[in-house]
């Protein structure tokens, strides 16, 4: 029995199914918020290692993206606790 089947077996399930949507919408939904934290708080490093007087500046507009970036996170976080306690 393969992974395709086994997943098949469990979408069969209202409740099955409910878990498997849940699970990639946060699957899905934190890896664009992780990618976007780890390049921006690289960049940032980048920035501070040629230029450390604009330190404040850097740091200010680091946080703000970041964020910004766990907000998504966080919305698909709530989609995934939607679609397994709600619909």
């Amino acid at each position: 029995m393969g992974a395709l089947d086994l997943l098949f077996l469990l979408a069969l399930d209202a409740d099955g199914a409910k878990a498997i949507g849940a699970g990639i919408a946060m699957g899905l939904g934190a890896l664009g918020p992780a990618i976007g934290i780890g390049m921006l708080v690289g960049r940032a490093m980048e920035a501070l290692g040629r230029n450390p007087e604009a330190r404040a500046s850097i740091q200010t507009n680091m946080i703000l993206g970041v964020a910004f970036a766990e907000a998504i996170g966080i919305y698909a976080l709530l989609t995934a606790i939607i679609i397994a306690f709600v619909i």
